[in-house]
């Protein structure tokens, strides 16, 4: 019973850090050289082995604001909230935002709202239910696939204590294949990816003692 109870902690911790995993904050001994696009960050990739990483010193100096990566009129609202967070790091918070993205958009095609429900606000989730609700109802199953992001940009910013929000603009290629009841498909291909163009807005409480990016809004750009 005691080894149950621990076991289901050890999974709630989990599910509850899981964009914090992903978003926003550099992990002891990252360098601040760029990523090539096919080398995902440490982030990205230590979903559960990065929830208990203790973080690296407060930032000394000025945020750095990564280039080609942040349109003009986000840096007032990405310097207000690095001066409020000292470890928040824009350039990480990019690539966590695209392994966010990807996490998702899978969660969404899959069905699986309970993950949706830990990395959405309830606004979102309920957005992404009713449409899985729709499909259910009609007997679709969706096969999709994100074959890459070309470009995510920083496009908006602000910071109204205690509450940081921050939009990114996703421009991606996605696989999407539709089956009806029967399995037959009804639109669609994987072979042939289609351009997609997002906006995505990230929320914190800079206060919360477990600081952890939800999304609060999901527009088409």
């Amino acid at each position: 019973m005691i080894v149950e109870i621990v076991i289901l902690a050890m999974i709630a911790l989990f599910l509850g850090m899981r964009l914090y995993s992903v978003l926003g904050r550099r992990p002891e001994g990252t360098d601040d050289a760029p990523r090539p696009r096919s080398e995902p960050s440490d982030l990205a990739l230590n979903r559960a082995g990065t929830l208990e990483q203790p973080a690296a010193p407060a930032r000394s100096g000025p945020v750095a604001l990564p280039a080609r990566v942040l349109a003009s009129n986000a840096e007032h609202g990405i310097r207000a909230i690095s001066a409020a967070d000292r470890r928040f790091e824009p350039a990480l918070f990019l690539e966590g935002a695209k392994a966010a993205y990807g996490m998702v958009l899978n969660a969404f095609w899959k069905g699986d709202k309970e993950e949706l429900g830990h990395l959405c606000d309830r606004d979102v989730y309920e957005h992404f239910a009713m449409a899985i609700d729709e499909r259910i109802e009609a007997g679709e199953t969706v096969e999709n696939r994100l074959v890459r992001i070309e470009e995510a940009v920083i496009t908006a910013a602000e910071f109204t204590h205690p509450i940081a929000r921050i939009t990114v603009r996703f421009d991606a290629d996605i696989a999407a294949l539709t089956k009806d009841k029967d399995g037959q498909v009804i639109g669609g291909s994987l072979h042939d990816a289609v351009e997609s163009h997002d906006l995505w807005t990230f929320r914190r409480d800079v206060t919360s003692p477990t600081p952890e990016w939800v999304l609060d809004e999901a527009d088409d750009a």
